[in-house]
C-alpha cells in the first residue's frame, strides 16, 4: 500500500497514528524518547528545583 502525503504535517500525523496502533501509548513515549536520544538530565529533580511563580507572576511575564 502506497499513500501519497503532500504536507509534513501528513506525514507527521499518519506516522504517531501508526507508531500509537503498532506499539500503544507506552511503547510509542518509550520509542519516541529513544528516537530522541533518550532524553538527558534529571526530570525529577530539576521539577522540584522550579520557582513557585504565582498566576498574577506568571501572567505579568
Amino acid at each position: 500500500m502506497t499513500m501519497q502525503l503532500v504536507k509534513i504535517s501528513e506525514v507527521r500525523s499518519v506516522g504517531t497514528k501508526a507508531l500509537l496502533n503498532a506499539l500503544g501509548p507506552v511503547g510509542m513515549a518509550r520509542y519516541l524518547e529513544e528516537y530522541d536520544g533518550g532524553g538527558t538530565g534529571d526530570y525529577t529533580k530539576e521539577k522540584y528545583s522550579q520557582p513557585d511563580y504565582s498566576i498574577k507572576e506568571i501572567m505579568d511575564m
